[in-house]
């Protein structure tokens, strides 16, 4: 297939070989794998989880109503994608560039930069939702 662009430059656009498509459920098991590699890797991804666990069994034992303990899990989940993602954006650099370089640097530091943020969103989070119902569940615990 060729097309032209406005400096009628004819260009080759490759067409991509027909691959087969993995099932359904042999996709689930390569994003297990990969999920599973972020936990057994990444220092983070561990600590992500082990925050996440701690906040819903403290969201659980506070009575907390659905749409919170929802809002919760949704915002665990981000961060989790985002370390997911991370690591994708480290493995590829590092395949692309095996030697130091400026540019690598960044892309792997961005990336960093966008699970910092999500992070921190986090925090906030779960201060908005779980300070106040624990604040009050301390104060009754010191009154009787």
């Amino acid at each position: 297939m060729t097309t032209t662009n406005k400096d009628s430059v004819l260009l080759e656009t490759r067409r991509t070989p027909t691959v087969k498509q993995p099932s359904f459920w042999q996709s689930v098991i390569h994003a297990w794998n990969g999920l599973c590699h972020t936990i057994r890797t990444q220092r983070n991804a561990k600590i992500h989880i082990v925050v996440g666990v701690v906040t819903i069994g403290l969201a659980i034992w506070l009575g907390l109503e659905f749409l919170h303990l929802s809002l919760l899990v949704l915002t665990i989940g981000a961060v989790l994608a985002g370390e997911t993602i991370n690591t994708t954006v480290e493995a590829i650099v590092d395949l692309l560039s095996p030697e130091w370089h400026e540019q690598a640097k960044i892309a792997k530091d961005v990336s960093a930069g966008a699970v910092l943020i999500l992070s921190l969103t986090a925090l906030v989070i779960g201060l908005l939702i779980l300070g106040p119902p624990l604040w009050e569940q301390l104060a009754v615990s010191r009154a009787g």
